[in-house]
């Protein structure tokens, strides 16, 4: 199981510590280092300037929204980045939700989303493979643009750049089981956002037959720390903000993801008292149980026996939001 570093989006301004945890965590070893955004900070430039400092560790987005770019846009900030740091790109997808696909971005929520999926990979594989002019009969990616307001002289094109890969690893960022399942026939790998090592029978219908090198690359909160407790704080905090705030009542993944989890009157709970903008009491409400499970937090001998769970599994990387150097360099000890 390899080791990479999730360092996130930004939030009120760009965090000055991240530079050095990528560049530590390419140090001790770690194969990858990966970047995020939601409606703040983009993704590709961060690992563009993490790229600049670092030599050998390979960069990912985790995850770009699609929402955010056109998929021949998306392709040019992927192969462009593929140059500059010698071939250490890969493109991790994520659809986000209606709120921030309508209320950020603009555009409709795509009403088949696996349809939209399909189409935004499949334009992406046109332009790395560069083999013809990049041509999509899509519902939702169309190429050459052909609408009823279209001027009509629209033209396939091949990008003038040749990519300097055409295999460039592309992963999707799924959470519901028909996602997740498209997700291991059109992709190179899977980002989950919450994984527990314990339920890993939640996914197993849609992860049936994975092919050689299909990477499952989870993250996880890591901390070494004494107070439990005190340590899983941060988690909390971030899933009583997903669970309750990122996204509608009606519509919100990461309380549907939670419940198939077995956890389902607890996500509810949480999203009610978020809505109602009892914010810390939503943090509370989450259970110390869901949070321990998809997290490495504790003394490193209790790291080092929950560790062992999350090898045995279909993990191949695990993407660790690690705050401190210390983490990162017990975890790179344990996992030597």
């Amino acid at each position: 199981m390899r080791l990479g570093l999730a360092l996130g989006y930004w939030g009120r301004g760009p965090d000055p510590g991240h530079l050095t945890l990528a560049r530590e965590a390419e140090r001790l070893g770690y194969d990858s280092v990966w970047t995020a955004e939601a409606w703040g900070s983009d993704a590709f430039t961060p690992l563009t300037w993490i790229a600049a400092h670092t030599s050998r560790i390979r960069l990912g987005t985790a995850v770009a929204q699609m929402a955010a770019r056109t998929p021949t846009a998306t392709a040019m900030h992927a192969l462009t980045l593929d140059h500059l740091s010698g071939g250490r790109m890969m493109l991790g997808l994520g659809l986000s939700g209606p709120q921030v696909v309508e209320g950020w971005y603009g555009r409709p929520f795509p009403a088949s989303p696996l349809t939209a999926t399909r189409e935004y990979v499949d334009t992406i594989r046109q332009v790395l493979r560069r083999e013809a002019p990049v041509q999509v009969d899509g519902r939702f990616h169309p190429l050459p643009y052909r609408g009823a307001d279209a001027v009509g002289i629209g033209k396939a094109l091949k990008p003038i750049t040749h990519p300097l890969r055409s295999t460039l690893p592309l992963l999707l960022g799924a959470e519901g089981p028909k996602n997740i399942a498209q997700t291991t026939r059109v992709a190179d790998g899977w980002l989950p956002l919450y994984w527990s090592p314990l339920r890993t029978d939640v996914y197993a219908a849609s992860l049936t037959g994975l092919r050689a090198g299909f990477m499952v690359a989870p993250m996880a909160r890591a901390k070494v720390c004494d107070d439990v407790a005190e340590g899983l704080l941060p988690v909390k905090a971030m899933l009583g903000f997903y669970i309750g705030g990122m996204g509608h009542a009606a519509h919100n993944f990461h309380a549907d993801l939670m419940a198939r989890m077995g956890f389902e009157d607890e996500a509810r709970r949480v999203q009610e008292l978020f809505l109602a903008g009892r914010k810390e009491e939503a943090v509370l409400a989450v259970p110390d149980a869901f949070a321990d499970e998809i997290s490495l937090v504790g003394p490193r001998e209790r790291i080092a026996e929950r560790l062992e769970l999350w090898r045995a599994g279909p993990v191949t990387d695990l993407l660790v939001t690690a705050p401190d150097p210390h983490t990162l360099r017990v975890l790179a000890e344990l996992n030597s």
